[in-house]
């Protein structure tokens, strides 16, 4: 009876007990353990052809080049904007800026929009925001600062910001951080990390930098890379911000780009001090990494753009980026791909990998899991895009927030008004108009592109481009592919009506 008894208990513990505890739900340690890290690295006015990978023939970029050769290079990636604020807007929610106000720079995002951070909070991450913001004050009282909207920790600025940044903690008064902004964002966010680690939690870090936007300024190793440009590059005069005095000044492009080139080299190695430290920590196999721009090459560093337009346009100038994405445990071998993708991808794209749930509300991106697999060459939707602008500049309407707590706090070197803070903006709009459906505005499908400009009917000019065989935008194909224009402009008009839906804040009923 004895043996009987030993036998049994010998062939529980063999073959039950691993049974019965594979069928235990999985503790928060070994859930974190199965979920990628995620860091969100992003340049301010960081156009498309400033990489080596993508040919430039004097910038260094090392770390992005060898990102792009052993990740995921993102070869047709676009920012959801032609200008800053409302791609960070497309980045937190996943839907284009105008549904919320954020048309362009110097508004703001609306308290009500749901954050990547906070359901990313939800499903267990650490999450941090470090640098430029550009959605609203970062101060403590402001109902549209990084904390309001997920993130646990920040060291941010209202704006964008040189050598030596004013820099808010967690929306405290601005302190200096003395040294090259790129590496202060880095080294202050492995710090967040370190903690995350110790609680065995992981990370969502966003790391917005404040290069390569003007004014430039870099450190003399990097200056020094760019000594020697030829004499023919940047041979014109171009108009920017003066580190002396704040306003606007002209200088010789050749002498700006040597500046700009550096910020953008003390850039890259910042994100190479990133890679080293996840490595360094065990954790580089486990975290995605994503690197892209917020619009194209701005004026004043247009040199080497071969596409048409520039920041501002929706031409393929001001909003095709350079994107790169590592994750060694999913992407174990380099990939090019060339699908269509935009900023507003980020969120569904992440909620895919972590499991979690769209919000029930129009989004405009769509989950990029099925590229980083290497089974996506093909956009199922188009993108639209459109650099709108409130009713009649806002006159007549209300605003969104109340103004006091929309004066920002943290000074930038450009001066505007004679003041060298920025202050933001969002204004309630309750009803749709016809001239509402005005502004630069474009859509992208597999293959065509269709680019408006101007008001609405007659008023509206129209363009049409094979953007695969004419990337440069060069002939306009609207009077012989009138079939193709035609449904475009349905599908855009009918994109649009929905934007302006939510803008009128149906989404919040």
């Amino acid at each position: 009876m004895k043996k009987i008894t030993q036998n049994l208990s010998y062939l529980f513990l063999i073959f039950v007990l691993p049974m019965l505890i594979s069928c235990q739900p999985e503790s928060q340690e070994q859930i974190n353990s199965s979920m990628p890290n995620v860091v969100l690295l992003m340049g301010d006015d960081h156009g498309w052809d400033e990489t080596g990978y993508n040919g430039h023939p004097y910038l260094h970029t090392p770390v992005l080049d060898e990102m792009a050769a052993t990740g995921l290079r993102m070869d047709r990636f676009y920012s959801a904007s032609p200008v800053c604020s409302p791609t960070r807007g497309s980045i937190i929610t996943g839907r284009h800026p105008n549904r919320y106000g954020t048309f362009t720079p110097g508004y703001s995002i609306r308290p009500e929009e749901i954050s990547i951070a906070s359901l990313m909070k939800d499903s267990g991450y650490a999450t941090a925001h470090y640098g430029k913001w550009h959605l609203g004050p970062v101060k403590s009282e402001s109902p549209t600062n990084p904390a309001a909207f997920g993130f646990e920790e920040y060291l941010s600025h209202d704006n964008f910001f040189e050598m030596d940044p004013p820099l808010s903690v967690n929306g405290a008064e601005p302190v200096i951080f003395e040294g090259e902004s790129s590496e202060i964002l880095i080294r202050e966010a492995r710090k967040f990390m370190d903690k995350a680690m110790e609680e065995d939690k992981p990370f969502f870090v966003v790391i917005w930098y404040g290069s390569p936007h003007e004014p430039y300024s870099g450190l003399p190793e990097d200056l020094a890379l760019y000594e020697d440009l030829p004499e023919d590059f940047g041979d014109r005069m171009v108009k920017l911000t003066s580190n002396e005095t704040g306003s606007r000044v002209e200088r010789l492009q050749r002498e700006v780009l040597q500046e700009r080139f550096a910020e953008i080299t003390a850039m890259d190695r910042s994100i190479g001090q990133l890679r080293d430290y996840l490595e360094e920590k065990g954790q580089r196999d486990n975290t995605l990494l994503w690197y892209f721009g917020d619009n194209g090459t701005p004026q004043e560093g247009n040199a080497t753009v071969p596409f048409r337009g520039q920041k501002g346009n929706v031409y393929e100038g001001g909003i095709r980026v350079p994107a790169v994405l590592e994750w060694p445990a999913k992407i174990n071998q380099p990939m090019i791909n060339d699908t269509h993708a935009v900023s507003s991808d980020v969120l569904p794209t992440l909620l895919d990998i972590v499991g979690g749930d769209l919000p029930e509300r129009p989004i405009d991106g769509i989950s990029l899991l099925p590229m980083l697999e290497n089974r996506m060459h093909q956009r199922p939707e188009p993108i639209g895009f459109w650099n709108g602008r409130p009713r009649n500049g806002g006159e007549g309407l209300e605003d969104y927030i109340d103004p006091e707590l929309q004066k920002g706090t943290t000074p930038l070197v450009k001066l505007m008004n004679g003041i060298a803070t920025r202050n933001f903006k969002n204004y309630h709009q309750k009803d749709i108009q016809e001239e509402d459906f005005s502004g630069p505005r474009a859509l992208l499908d597999n293959q065509y592109k269709l680019v408006i400009h101007g008001g609405t009917g007659e008023d509206a000019e129209k363009e049409l481009f094979d953007i695969h065989s004419d990337p440069a935008e060069e002939k306009n194909l609207i009077d012989s592919q009138t079939e193709v224009a035609g449904n475009m402009e349905e599908q855009l008009r009918a994109w649009q009506q929905s934007v302006l839906e939510s803008l009128t804040e149906a989404d919040y009923e």
